[in-house]
């Protein structure tokens, strides 16, 4: 009896960790898509609506979720779902690109990154992003072009990833 109870304990202590990382933890897609939401306001949509297949920011935080704890599978659905109910959402292409280039489809992420890039051209996130998939895929020299693209429009991360770099 005593077993039941410990393990039920550990379950509702694992779950709240989860909600409270969930909630209390900005997601890489918030920044991408430049659209903040307070952990409090997420509860509240969530609650008043939990399955609100109209709703595009649902879907997007669901595979922003998913892509974080590393299921790029999911995500990708999630992402798509976004994009199905709101064309012109740029981070949800660029998500979506990005969990295909974790899974080795480079063709598919490309496509997808180049879209959001299309939608934001001088979103230097997407540039990083973009360069990312190109290192992965072996293409060192589009990478660093997009690299520096991306550190000309202040991106952090391609900055310092040139900075690493003229130090090897």
């Amino acid at each position: 009896m005593k077993l039941k109870s410990v393990l039920a304990a550990i379950s509702i202590s694992l779950l709240a960790l989860v909600l409270v990382i969930a909630f209390t933890t900005p997601a890489a897609a918030q920044k991408a898509d430049k659209k903040t939401i307070t952990w409090q306001e997420m509860i509240a949509k969530t609650a008043a609506n939990p399955q609100n297949d109209a709703d595009s920011d649902y879907w997007f935080d669901k595979g922003a979720l998913c892509a974080t704890y590393g299921n790029d599978r999911a995500a990708i659905k999630y992402y798509q779902k976004a994009i199905s109910l709101d064309s012109n959402r740029s981070g949800a292409y660029f998500e979506q690109g990005i969990s295909y280039g974790q899974l080795d489809d480079f063709d598919h992420a490309i496509t997808l990154v180049n879209k959001a890039i299309e939608m934001e051209p001088q979103n230097g996130l997407y540039l990083y992003g973009r360069g990312r998939v190109y290192l992965l895929a072996g293409k060192k020299d589009q990478a660093m072009e997009d690299f520096k693209k991306a550190a000309e429009f202040d991106d952090e991360d391609a900055q310092t990833y040139l900075k690493y770099v003229a130090q090897q």
